[in-house]
């Protein structure tokens, strides 16, 4: 499969959450040795009542479960937003080798935006970023969601 279909499938979690009333975001994490889908997740802060709950955590605890493991060395992320932070942090503990988003969030984004959490020094494991996957279609699902909220 090519960037572009996993991250349609990312995008089909982030509608699910849109569905349900939460921020849409969704993830996707691959084998890309067999392209094997080991773990996808979709934002559920609002309803886990959880500020943790991004998309992109969810995963990571799904894909570790999974392999019985904390490291997540060889895979890679399909996110359809830009992570933040928090999410930046976990993808790097995780060891994620690749990490691919949609849309760029320049307000709470960390990887090309904001604080560019993985060219701190301080950063022990950065994956290789590839942004701007299906960027519109991405960042439409969110412009939507937030323009219904307003």
């Amino acid at each position: 499969m090519t960037a572009e279909e996993y991250m349609k499938i990312a995008l089909k979690c982030a509608q699910k959450a849109f569905e349900q009333d939460e921020v849409p975001v969704g993830a996707v994490i691959v084998n890309p040795l067999n392209g094997d889908i080991v773990a996808k997740a979709y934002n559920k802060s609002a309803h886990k009542g959880d500020a943790t709950s991004h998309a992109e955590i969810l995963a990571i605890k799904k894909a570790c479960a999974k392999l019985k493991t904390s490291r997540l060395w060889n895979l890679d992320m399909y996110v359809t937003l830009e992570p933040c932070t928090m999410c930046a942090a976990a993808i790097s503990f995780a060891r994620i080798n690749c990490l691919y988003f949609g849309a760029t969030d320049e307000k709470g984004g960390a990887v090309v935006s904001g604080v560019k959490f993985y060219e701190s020094d301080t950063c022990h494991h950065r994956p290789k970023v590839c942004g701007g996957i299906l960027q519109q279609p991405c960042s439409e699902l969110l412009k939507t969601f937030f323009k219904n909220k307003r």
